[in-house]
């Protein structure tokens, strides 16, 4: 049995959890986050607790199982306490700025580059090399940071380029430090 597949999931107060057909809907102090959950999932809600439950042992439905359950849990914490990613950018020149619901880069391109906001996320900009995306959706947060990395991901000779709070980037030696 998965072990993060049968714990069950709390709901915190103010937080209302619907289940219709495994779309589940959860509102909260943040917003309001809906999903379709596979009909073979077992998925219960009694006593402030949420419960997922398999139908069999088959590959799939272990598969499903934790998955399930995971997503329905980041759903609730969402609304909740919502999702935050960092990124800083390194490099001589490199800057961002805000333009409306626009984020603007610039980092060594012959232009700027430009990447809107999407509904449920947004898009902050405290200092020319700090981005932070916010948002009660985990996966919109994490594909909209994994966008504006994917710009100029960090190079691993002088590290330069847009790069996770805390990443570590392993760096190369160049031609120059190479034994003879």
């Amino acid at each position: 049995m998965s072990r993060i597949g049968r714990a069950p999931i709390s709901v915190p107060a103010g937080v209302d959890v619907k289940n219709e057909n495994n779309l589940i809907t959860v509102k909260g102090p943040k917003g309001e986050l809906v999903k379709q959950y596979s009909k073979e999932m077992k998925i219960e809600i009694a006593d402030g607790q949420i419960t997922v439950s398999r139908p069999s042992d088959k590959k799939e439905h272990r598969a499903l199982h934790g998955l399930t359950r995971t997503l329905i849990a980041n759903m609730v914490e969402g609304v909740v306490s919502g999702f935050k990613k960092e990124l800083e950018i390194e490099g001589v020149g490199y800057r961002a700025a805000k333009q409306g619901n626009n984020l603007v880069l610039n980092v060594g391109y012959s232009h700027q580059v430009f990447i809107a906001e999407r509904d449920g996320v947004t898009i902050d900009v405290p200092q020319p090399t700090k981005i932070i995306v916010n948002g009660i959706d985990k996966q919109a947060v994490g594909q909209i940071a994994a966008e504006i990395r994917k710009v100029r991901p960090p190079e691993p000779y002088k590290g330069k380029g847009i790069r996770y709070a805390g990443e570590r980037i392993i760096r190369k030696e160049g031609k120059a430090g190479k034994g003879s």
